[in-house]
């Protein structure tokens, strides 16, 4: 690979990565429009790779390109939504079991203070650190256990499901109770305690199938019907 193919593919994924992250932190919120000429304009890049970023995050079901009228976000499709919540509990559900007697205290101990701080981020009213603690506190769980390549897998299907989430967080939906389930499970994992630990697991991956009709009520432009 000459250094010319190693600029693109970087660039690539450069406008990749800033245009997914706005959309999946709604700072790019479901049906807006975006075009490449603006995207190269202000990242001072050409216009090569944000096609092909357009293109992947396409793929990715993230953005809707229709030709001669333009890119939009996608609306957040329900049924995906649970497509995706149903594997991660499954799948969850498996690794919270096998941390009950694999997981290593370095990762228990990186889970216990994250918990601290979402407290803290709570205290704080700090919406997009909480957002963020969750999400570190499923992937220590994953480090723990070995199992980062299947949470990996996991959240390249997470995408409207994370929005889902991201606009629940947004509105102080269960901020508490998310976080007592977080040290809920953490002491179930301690104490050995399997049936607790998959029990615990399975509720907080269904939260958001109580939040659904909040969520449509407040935001029903960004849904799809």
């Amino acid at each position: 690979m000459n250094n010319q193919t190693k600029f693109n593919v970087s660039t690539r994924e450069y406008v990749y990565e800033t245009i997914r992250a706005r959309i999946m932190t709604l700072k790019l919120p479901p049906g807006t429009a975006i075009s490449e000429k603006d995207i190269a304009e202000e990242l001072n890049v050409s216009r090569t790779p944000v096609r092909e970023a357009f293109l992947k995050l396409s793929e990715d079901e993230l953005l809707h390109i229709l030709p001669q009228r333009g890119s939009f976000v996608t609306l957040i499709d329900l049924n995906h939504v649970e497509d995706a919540r149903f594997m991660r509990e499954h799948t969850e559900a498996a690794i919270i079991k096998l941390a009950c007697s694999t997981i290593d205290e370095s990762s228990l101990s990186k889970m216990e203070r994250n918990v601290v701080e979402q407290k803290q981020a709570k205290e704080n009213d700090d919406e997009e650190l909480l957002f963020e603690l969750d999400r570190t506190f499923h992937l220590t769980l994953a480090e723990g256990t070995n199992k980062v390549r299947v949470w990996e897998i996991v959240q390249r299907m997470d995408t409207h499901l994370n929005r889902m989430r991201k606009l629940s967080m947004h509105l102080k939906l269960n901020w508490d109770l998310l976080i007592e389930q977080h040290e809920a499970m953490l002491n179930a994992i301690k104490a050995k305690n399997v049936l607790e630990a998959e029990i615990v697991m399975h509720a907080h991956l269904t939260l958001l199938q109580y939040d659904q009709s909040a969520l449509k009520d407040e935001y029903p432009h960004y849904f799809q019907q």
